[in-house]
């Protein structure tokens, strides 16, 4: 039988590297070794914070273990990196190169990393197997045109609390990709089997996402060959989201398209799946002196997830750090993370699974990987059946209220959540305890309710009414602000300005994100509302700027839009 992949180990004790017949220095063989291999790992001991800084804001951490830093270099960073001078060593680069296959390699094997034709067959397979519990998605396209694929498993169709799995952001770090797989499969097979899956498909709605990088993984053919950490860019995926304190400049393709999908979707709880070490991250990676409101609560989550894995894996396994726990920038910093983002910017709550020491899991070892960790996932992804379930909505009309729910002396760093803007539903996920829930929205009465308790392993449930401001009357406008109203609006907002601000005036809309999605210019009379058409806009809350053209005097202010 031949073996489908063969292990080739860069070294990185050798002192010298042949290429035709010269001898070459290290910076040389840098470069050769990116040229080669798409990627070349170096160390550097570690100094201080203001070193790990340098270095995280222009090339991929990979880790910091024992006052050593491991990077990753692509030919966008090794250039940058050559010229700081730093005293490193080329480590040992495990490159995976698959040979011939004799025989077909059946879709649904879980021992076997699949080719990209297979992939896509083991996506449409649950497709076509259980056309009652998924459906396939696509979140977007590579830059060389794969499929970025996200499977929705659910038992109907009725609006849910939605989760979200995704493996693989990093080209090379394969083995969650097929652990996702595997885990599809389980959940769809087992809906009438088990009590806990069964629990899980009718009330959430659990999103699949094996593979957010297939150009790291296939590069521009259907193998797994010498897959790399980056996309076809070079760039780091999981360093390229907008940041909460420096905006990254450069978004690549895969980046847009899974923010744009995470948007959409507004998942309340997620896990993002890398390989390199063993330990469950959560935030935040980008600052080492700020807890997230909730850092007790994830703290508890990551625990049992690690802790599950240590009764099935045994001590051995997922024990870095804190006994397989951390809290990201403890281990080391990083900027513009996706777990970070889908926290500040999107109000969820997401962690990062590191779940083998070895970046490309040998296939071997696949099954093993799957026996350490399912019982971990399942139980992960039933904290989102916990903590506060509830329905805000008009008291007098009974339609949903787009509603702020935060917690006075309790939330910071944007840890609030809201009730979505159709339904009126939210999620709020709190370490056990009593509550004070307070909640607010453009147009009604604040409303606090207190004593909410929240009980280990259970769901409470909460019911809102909310008042509106009754006036039949236009709002006032005053000289130090905008008003916009209706607000929640569907197809029109009219926003009434102060008096100074009349004349030639440049608007700009731009979405959560800081995209600009508009800016054209109108003509503004004294006391008259301008109206903003709504038609084509998704829903979601944006910043609308007003400035005139020749006094620059400037206003802004945010609205809500619902479909």
């Amino acid at each position: 039988m031949s073996k489908q992949f063969l292990i080739l180990i860069v070294i990185s004790g050798l002192s010298v590297l042949n290429c035709n017949s010269q001898v070459v220095n290290s910076d040389e063989r840098l470069r050769l070794t990116v040229m080669q291999y798409g990627q070349a790992e170096v160390t550097i001991p570690y100094s201080n914070i203001i070193n790990i800084d340098l270095l995280t804001t222009n090339v991929s951490i990979l880790s910091v273990k024992d006052k050593v830093v491991y990077i990753r270099l692509s030919a966008l960073t090794v250039e940058w990196f050559i010229q700081q001078k730093f005293n490193y060593q080329i480590a040992e680069l495990q490159v995976i190169k698959t040979l011939p296959v004799v025989t077909k390699v059946l879709p649904m094997q879980w021992d076997k990393y699949p080719t990209y034709p297979q992939y896509d067959s083991i996506m449409h397979t649950f497709l076509n197997l259980y056309p009652s519990l998924c459906r396939l998605d696509t979140i977007g396209t590579s830059i060389n045109g794969k499929l970025v694929l996200a499977l929705r498993i659910s038992a109907s169709t009725n609006i849910k609390p939605a989760v979200f799995y995704t493996s693989t952001i990093h080209g090379d770090e394969i083995g969650g990709f097929i652990l996702m797989l595997h885990l599809a499969d389980y959940l769809l097979k087992n809906y009438g089997v088990s009590i806990r899956v069964k629990s899980l498909l009718d009330n959430l709605e659990i999103w699949i996402n094996p593979l957010a990088n297939p150009d790291g993984t296939y590069g521009t053919g259907n193998t797994i060959s010498s897959p790399v950490r980056f996309n076809a860019n070079g760039y780091d995926l999981n360093r390229n989201f907008p940041d909460p304190i420096t905006p990254n400049t450069i978004k690549q393709k895969e980046t847009l398209d899974m923010i744009k999908f995470m948007r959409k979707h507004k998942f309340v709880l997620s896990a993002n799946f890398h390989s390199g070490s063993e330990v469950v991250n959560y935030p935040w990676d980008r600052w080492l002196s700020k807890f997230h409101a909730d850092d007790t609560w994830f703290n508890s989550i990551s625990r049992s997830y690690a802790d599950t894995a240590h009764v099935y894996a045994g001590p051995a396994y997922m024990n870095m750090l804190d006994n397989g726990v951390t809290r990201g920038a403890l281990w080391y910093i990083i900027y513009g993370g996706r777990q970070d983002f889908m926290t500040w910017e999107l109000n969820g709550r997401e962690v990062t699974i590191e779940l083998d020491n070895q970046y490309l899991t040998p296939e071997a070892q696949l099954p093993l990987l799957w026996q350490n960790n399912w019982h971990s996932l399942i139980g992960y992804l039933e904290n989102a059946l916990y903590g506060i379930h509830g329905h805000v909505e008009n008291t007098a009309t009974h339609a949903p209220v787009p509603a702020k729910v935060s917690i006075k002396g309790h939330d910071k760093d944007s840890s609030q959540v809201y009730s979505d803007t159709l339904t009126g539903n939210f999620v709020r996920f709190l370490s056990p305890g009593s509550w004070d829930l307070t909640f607010s929205a453009p147009g009604y009465f604040p409303l606090t309710i207190n004593s909410v308790i929240v009980s280990p392993g259970q769901r409470t449930d909460l019911s809102v009414d909310m008042s509106p401001i009754a006036s039949k009357i236009e709002p006032a406008v005053s000289e130090s602000r905008i008003v916009l109203y209706p607000n929640p609006a569907k197809s029109v907002i009219n926003a009434l300005l102060p008096d100074k601000i009349a004349g030639n005036v440049d608007i700009r809309i731009i979405n959560e994100s800081g995209i600009l999605l508009s800016e054209y210019n109108v003509e503004i009379t004294k006391g008259t509302p301008v109206i903003i058409d709504l038609k084509r806009m998704s829903e979601g809350i944006y910043t609308i700027v007003f400035t005139n053209t020749d006094t620059r005097s400037s206003f802004h202010g945010r609205f809500v839009v619902i479909k």
